[in-house]
């Protein structure tokens, strides 16, 4: 499978969550590459990946996350897929914390990419 982007890059400025990307059948293990290409200081992320069945409903809880980011870099999450064959929709969910002075409105620049390990 050729690398594929769970979220293109992107400004970041409030919690939220990225389109439904559809998964390739058979796929199980994998690794997701997160990468913050804008920050400025005092401003965190968590950004979690969520499954689906159909695209619309998701599981209750995130099959995976990433360690909370403050800076510009990248960090990759390597897990394996549910084993649930109905799983077939992968999303990103972010959490936004922005403090200190000036304005407290968060700003990321961020993109994921799914990749095979397999």
């Amino acid at each position: 499978m050729a690398p594929q982007f769970l979220l293109p890059e992107t400004v970041i400025v409030a919690h939220g969550n990225s389109t439904a990307t559809e998964i390739p059948s058979g796929l199980r293990a994998v690794q997701v590459t997160l990468g913050v290409t804008t920050s400025v200081e005092q401003q965190s992320i968590d950004v979690s990946i969520e499954a689906s069945p159909d695209g619309t409903t998701w599981l209750p809880k995130a099959i995976a996350a990433f360690p909370q980011r403050f800076y510009v870099g990248t960090a990759a999450l390597v897990f394996d897929l549910p084993m649930d064959p109905a799983i077939q929709f992968l999303r990103l969910r972010w959490h936004v914390n922005r403090w200190g002075r000036g304005s407290l409105q968060p700003r990321f620049g961020l993109y994921a990419v799914l990749e095979s390990l397999a």
